[in-house]
């Protein structure tokens, strides 16, 4: 018989009228990396809240099932009942204080103390943080996960990727831990750093720990779980021993139809003489963990132009600088345009649009509507969807929700309606928000960094698909910006690997594996630095 560290057994919970997740089931077994699978919106991280007691679900009505911890009935309407069970959770939007250290993250709310005369006086609340063992113990669980950064730098100065290392040390610093939930823990990292993640993993699931493994990477899935189970529109699909399927059957379970063929972009070869669209000269951006120091690029019109790297090698500063949301040096040029002094508006009144890798920071109104976060840059910088009254001005709500609709309808936003808050989406649904928002300005040059993250399989491919259709039926000029190699590699003219805050070089979609390996390592031939500049 088997013997099972979590039993969630016939969980049902509605929000409202909306049936969310129908007779659920989940058993996952000590020693066990035991994948959850399914498209966004299909209920997976409305279990996990249950599982962690988060106050969602107890705000709204509870739910109906029961959850056995280690074979007994348990109750665990709170977080904290969550944590002393001996359950983590590393959440795919990170739970960090950006003005507090490293070490202060990891041991926060379980600071190691020392004695004083004031606490041995007054009691515990007087005692005195005892700094030289928190940092012990932040060092020995950084250490744990292979990370090599110092333990006292803040946490707002760590790249993305970084950070989610520091959320994992948090969690196995907890001296009870048996359950790891990690949602989508690989998102935000570089190929070589997932495959570093993926290592860990086995190695505390070798130590005992369980792990469920949220994720849309079925790559990652054959290569480290060891059990699978699939959900489909809040239903349970199937759950199988990893070795019992294959990344298709997985696909095809999860989306409820069978995978077409990879994405085939059309043919063409940018003219030489296409004017520029973006040219950057010495182009430096001062973005925390993401410091770019002299990039120098031109991308023609019309070209659907990668830019790649590790993380923390100045990627992402790229699209941030352009857009002006963060300090930048030397030139750049739109349509030929010197673009002196950059603000953001400035940008977006030459036609270009945005799509951040911070969708919750800078991407999204949380506690607004769906229709509200779609149409209102476009409000704002083109005066769109707005009526005359006299002389006032208002939104025309009946064509921004038209519009709404539109694009829940092209990019398949899982929602109830363009009038739920945004914060009720599942992190993919938000992304496609943000997407959509970024394309109701219309824009002639669209920078998108990391559109895919934590986007599913299906989700993903229509997204990609669509990028590729405003670029061949609209001739958009596209920069994509991710740690998605593959998906570059899809979907792009040229790519440029950013390394040490430079181009360390520029090479074709089908150049081989071993060149994009060189390059992202910093070791591309020397004679070919700076080459496909143009």
């Amino acid at each position: 018989m088997d013997t099972y560290l979590l039993e969630m057994k016939h969980i049902t919970k509605k929000y409202g009228e909306n049936t969310v997740l129908k007779d659920m089931e989940l058993h996952v077994k000590p020693h066990e990396i035991h994948a959850l699978l399914g498209e966004n919106g299909a209920g997976k991280s409305t279990l996990m809240n249950i599982l962690f007691g988060m106050p969602v679900i107890q705000e709204s009505g509870g739910f109906e099932g029961e959850i056995l911890w280690e074979g007994k009935p348990v109750q665990i309407d709170s977080p904290m009942k969550a944590m002393e069970a001996g359950i983590g959770m590393v959440h795919q939007e990170f739970m960090m204080i950006p003005g507090f250290t490293v070490a202060e993250n990891i041991k926060l709310n379980r600071e190691p103390l020392k004695n004083s005369l004031a606490g041995r006086i007054f009691g515990k609340k007087l005692s005195i943080v005892d700094f030289d063992q928190m940092g012990r113990d932040a060092r020995a669980a950084l250490n744990r996960v292979g990370m090599d950064i110092d333990e006292n730098t803040l946490m707002g100065e760590l790249p993305v990727g970084h950070m989610q290392f520091v959320e994992i040390s948090r969690e196995i610093d907890k001296q009870n831990v048996k359950l790891l939930v990690f949602d989508e823990p690989t998102a935000v990292l570089t190929e070589s750093e997932a495959k570093g993640l993926l290592k860990i993993m086995r190695k505390l699931a070798d130590q005992g720990i369980a792990i469920i493994f949220i994720t849309h990477r079925l790559g990652e899935v054959m290569e480290v779980a060891d059990h699978v189970t699939v959900f489909r529109d809040g239903e349970l699909v199937d759950s199988m021993p990893i070795g019992e399927t294959d990344a298709s059957s997985i696909a095809e379970m999860m989306i409820g139809r069978k995978m077409g063929a990879p994405i085939e972009k059309a043919e063409r070869s940018i003219r030489d003489e296409a004017p520029y669209a973006v040219e950057l000269q010495d182009f430096a951006v001062d973005m925390p963990g993401e410091r770019s120091k002299g990039v120098n690029l031109k991308i023609r019109r019309g070209e659907i132009f990668g830019l790649a790297g590790l993380a923390g090698q100045g990627k992402l500063s790229v699209a941030n600088g352009i857009m002006g949301l963060y300090p930048a040096e030397g030139k750049l040029f739109i349509d030929g345009e010197e673009i002196k002094h950059i603000t953001p508006q400035k940008i977006l009144e030459k036609k270009c649009a945005f799509v951040s890798e911070d969708r919750k920071g800078t991407g999204l109104l949380l506690d607004s509507s769906i229709e509200a976060n779609i149409a209102i840059s476009a409000i704002k910088v083109q005066k769109k969807y707005l009526k005359n009254f006299g002389l006032f001005k208002l939104v025309d709500r009946g064509k921004a929700r038209k519009h709404a609709q539109e694009m829940i309808a092209t990019l398949d936003i899982r929602c109830t309606g363009p009038s739920q808050y945004t914060r009720r989406l599942s992190g993919g649904n938000q992304q496609k928000v943000c997407v959509a928002r970024a394309l109701s300005l219309d824009p002639d040059i669209l920078l998108v960094s990391e559109p895919t993250r934590g986007i599913d399989i299906g989700a993903k491919r229509l997204l990609l698909e669509y990028l590729v259709k405003l670029n061949q039926e609209r001739g958009m000029t596209i920069i994509i910006t991710s740690s998605e190699l593959a998906e570059l590699r899809s979907v792009c003219d040229r790519i440029a690997i950013i390394y040490d805050g430079k181009v360390e070089g520029i090479l074709p979609a089908d150049a081989s594996d071993q060149e994009y390996g060189l390059y992202m390592m910093g070791l591309g031939p020397k004679e070919k630095e700076g080459s496909g500049a143009e």
